[in-house]
């Protein structure tokens, strides 16, 4: 188990981002920043983040919060009081980066604008994740990870062969939008060293699961299709194969394609198989595929284990791994050696164990997970406290209005 380095040398240590984000698509934008050292502030509503009331949780704080959010500092702040917005945008002042996966328009309903924060600092980059953009004709549909994976065709696409559609358990928009945002605001900032000017970056979840799609080309074809080909590859054919021993496989290549049915062959040992008739071209082992991949499934119950199949399979050049449960990963000396999983205070005397970032950088030893989960509000003081004019006087009678909220645990 790998313990969490102390904010050093990262890349982004010189920076600071204010997170007006909820639930999924923006805190993990907000996470990956944190963890490749930005100084992320975390301005949460008084009612707080939906995530916080999930399960599992311990004293109040929920795993699922804790993995988007480990490591930022927390402020809970009233956005849409005059003296909340005030607030904000004295911290906007000095911060580089604002992230929001607000519904489009709700910035400009709050006073919080792009412009009005360029106005403030010109330097600023805002970036705004939502469903379907912040223009067009579908700017105002509600949108959730689910439902734009239904309009993008991701549901469809994961109907096999006659299957009713079904959502898997992943939020796909929502985690692959965040990543594309992460790299949007890394562009900005170095856009930003030549310009002098930040800008406002506008992210869709329905363009980048376009864009994440390495399928659409082929959906886009309108050409005659080619019987001697597979089409991008279809690796929902790859076989998933039951050993002797129960253990499951899948094995990376379609048995079909040129070349790799002769790697199948090879490493079953049946000869025979390249003059079969049913299997003389790639158009004659689409047309018997069925056949052919019940052919492997049998050879492959008569593997007595995993390693024996994966020695067999390497030496004739076909990759595979075994099916396993979520989290069994996380269990091997794998995972272990590579500092894959982190252990991350509960605030109750346990640990968490939760996902590192993936990254390991030869010159930021420091990259990677880090700080403790906040409780909401639990920074209002040294965060806004640090600001210009912010006296504790000012501070307390915020906490009276209700600008300022906190709930932490005695």
């Amino acid at each position: 188990m790998t313990a969490m380095p102390e904010h050093g040398s990262t890349p982004l240590a010189r920076y600071r981002v204010l997170d007006l984000t909820r639930v999924l698509s923006g805190p993990h934008c907000g996470r990956m920043l944190c963890d490749l050292g930005a100084e992320v502030i975390k301005i949460e509503p008084p009612n707080g983040d939906l995530t916080r009331f999930s399960a599992p949780r311990r004293r109040g704080m929920a795993t699922y919060y804790v993995q988007q959010n480990v490591g930022k500092h927390n402020v809970s702040l009233d956005l849409t009081s005059s003296k909340g917005l005030e607030v904000f945008l004295d911290l906007v002042d000095s911060a580089d980066v604002v992230i929001e996966n607000y519904r489009p328009g709700v910035m400009e309903r709050l006073g919080a604008s792009y412009d009005r924060l360029a106005a403030r600092n010109p330097r600023i980059v805002l970036v705004s994740i939502s469903g379907y953009g912040q223009t067009g004709p579908w700017v105002g549909r509600r949108a959730y990870a689910p439902v734009v994976e239904a309009e993008s065709g991701v549901i469809a696409m994961q109907a096999r062969r006659g299957r009713e559609p079904t959502k898997d358990p992943s939020s796909h928009a929502d985690v692959y939008a965040g990543m594309e945002a992460a790299t949007a605001v890394l562009a900005a900032l170095l856009q930003r060293e030549r310009t002098g000017r930040g800008q406002h970056v506008d992210v869709s979840m329905a363009e980048t699961m376009l864009y994440v799609n390495e399928h659409l080309h082929d959906l886009l074809w309108d050409g005659e299709p080619d019987p001697n080909w597979i089409r991008s590859f279809r690796p929902d054919d790859y076989p998933v194969l039951t050993l002797a021993d129960g253990q499951q496989v899948l094995v990376s290549g379609h048995p079909a394609e040129r070349g790799t049915f002769d790697l199948f062959v090879a490493a079953m040992d049946r000869p025979e198989l390249i003059d079969d008739p049913r299997f003389v071209d790639v158009g004659d082992r689409l047309i018997h595929l069925d056949e052919l991949i019940q052919i492997v499934r049998d050879w492959a119950a008569t593997v007595p284990n995993a390693d024996q199949m994966e020695n067999r399979l390497n030496d004739h050049r076909l990759a595979m791994g075994r099916v396993r449960q979520p989290g069994e990963l996380a269990d091997t000396d794998w995972a272990y050696a590579r500092g894959a999983i982190v252990e991350v205070d509960d605030r109750a005397g346990g640990l968490v164990r939760i996902p590192n970032a993936p990254w390991h950088f030869s010159d930021a030893p420091d990259v990677g997970t880090r700080g403790t989960p906040r409780y909401r509000g639990e920074d209002n003081r040294s965060i806004i406290g640090a600001l210009p004019d912010y006296s504790p006087e000012r501070l307390d009678q915020l906490e009276a209005d209700g600008v300022l909220s906190s709930r932490v645990p005695d």
